[in-house]
């Protein structure tokens, strides 16, 4: 597992070194916490094609979406010192908020947080700062391919 983690984080650091500079990016900061939909979609379990909807999704300012030259539903990669995913993009319903881009807590937000508890126990989850940028060609991972993916025991 620390090692995909580690090979996720070197391939975050090359992106933000600009490997990419053709792609539009923007840097924002991430916020994270729960949401309603979040709530009602785990009711469904969190295998469920519901609970996915509801959390493997990044809330983002209307006037940012257009900065990028994407539309809502489209897929976005989000990109921190501490790992990257891919996430449908959809409106925020509380715009403006210029820079600031929220994804509901689960695993796909697990992926960008930093890891480090500073004794608490608990992760900090809010103004991390990111980068996000299209991707258009890239999918949404389902739980079960994140959890493969990122999380199998070697």
């Amino acid at each position: 597992m620390l090692t995909k983690r580690f090979k996720l984080i070197n391939e975050s650091k090359r992106i933000l070194s600009g490997w990419d500079s053709l792609m539009p990016k923007l840097k924002v900061s991430l916020l994270t916490g729960r949401t309603v939909d979040q709530g009602v979609g785990k009711e469904h379990g969190k295998l469920s094609e519901e609970y996915q909807e509801s959390v493997a999704i990044c809330h983002m300012d209307p006037e940012d979406i257009k900065s990028l030259g994407i539309r809502e539903n489209k897929n976005v990669k989000i990109i921190t010192n501490f790992g990257s995913v891919v996430l449908r993009l959809v409106k925020s319903p509380t715009a403006p908020h210029p820079k600031i881009v929220f994804i509901p807590y689960g695993p796909w937000a697990s992926l960008v947080m930093n890891p480090e508890t500073h004794g608490t126990g608990m992760p900090s989850l809010k103004g991390i700062p990111a980068e996000i940028e299209p991707a258009l060609e890239e999918k949404v991972s389902s739980i079960l391919d994140l959890l493969e993916e990122h999380y199998k025991r070697e």
